[in-house]
């Protein structure tokens, strides 16, 4: 029975010395490096960015102005458009097994169209404000606007709150979010950064300094913030923009 515990001691003490390693582990600093601009609609609150099967897919916000769109990402020209009741602020949004979901932020629900056809197939009530969405290719993942993210099923049953910390402090405002790489990428409102979150232990591993990213001279009384993060699995390649901006950029991150 001695040795049991003794065992059992020794496997705790392993854990909590690598959930400390884990905590402590230095987080690391980048900066951008833009690759290629893009025109972008500066008429599109961006809420949800993503890439379907090579196409890049947006979702815009405002009463009276939300749209699902799919956007040619060479001239920004606006390909197919759907246009949302004013009475619903849209969201965040991604797609998962043939689906494209999409959330609105005070309307407590969520809408579900066919990724294809874009035909209506249901609507999910849905308990919280919607900020942003992704998916790890199993679990919707969203975001509320506090430092929780909620793994969701494709029903909208929660099963996992994963609260976001960076040195021990819970950090907030996550909105925009993307799956990178086996790592959650995330946008903090109202501020240049962006966070890349580990999965499992909540932990910032990353940030990025996307300070400048859109020049002076391109900004207006209507420019708002950063938001808007897609990534092409097909090409490995990472676009930003934000709310109401005129260009969309492909980025690489530099180490600090």
């Amino acid at each position: 029975m001695k040795r049991i515990v003794e065992i059992g001691l020794i496997s705790l003490m392993f854990l909590t010395l690598g959930a400390v390693s884990c905590a402590d582990a230095k987080i690391r600093s980048y900066k951008l490096q833009v690759v290629k601009e893009y025109s972008h609609d500066p008429m599109a609150y961006t809420q949800g960015l993503f890439f379907l099967d090579g196409d890049l897919i947006e979702t815009t916000g405002q009463f009276g102005e939300s749209t699902l769109r799919k956007v040619e990402l060479e001239t920004g020209k606006i390909l197919k458009r759907f246009d949302f009741d004013r009475k619903y602020f849209i969201e965040g949004s991604v797609a998962l097994n043939g689906n494209i979901y999409i959330l609105t932020w005070t309307n407590k629900v969520v809408f579900v169209y066919d990724a294809e056809t874009w035909e209506y197939k249901s609507t999910w009530r849905y308990p919280r404000e919607g900020w942003g969405l992704t998916t790890d290719g199993k679990s919707l993942i969203a975001s509320d606007g506090s430092a929780n993210l909620y793994f969701l099923t494709e029903d909208f049953k929660q099963h996992k709150v994963l609260n976001v910390k960076m040195n021990d402090r819970p950090v907030r405002n996550l909105n925009e979010l993307e799956w990178i790489d086996g790592k959650i990428w995330a946008n903090v409102y109202m501020t240049d950064m962006i966070v890349i979150i580990n999965p499992s232990s909540g932990f910032v591993e990353a940030t990025i300094d996307c300070t400048g990213l859109l020049p002076r001279h391109l900004k207006d009384p209507y420019t708002d913030v950063l938001n808007g993060i897609a990534y092409n699995p097909q090409t490995r390649k990472i676009y930003l923009t934000g709310k109401y901006w005129k260009r969309l950029y492909e980025v690489k991150l530099v180490e600090k």
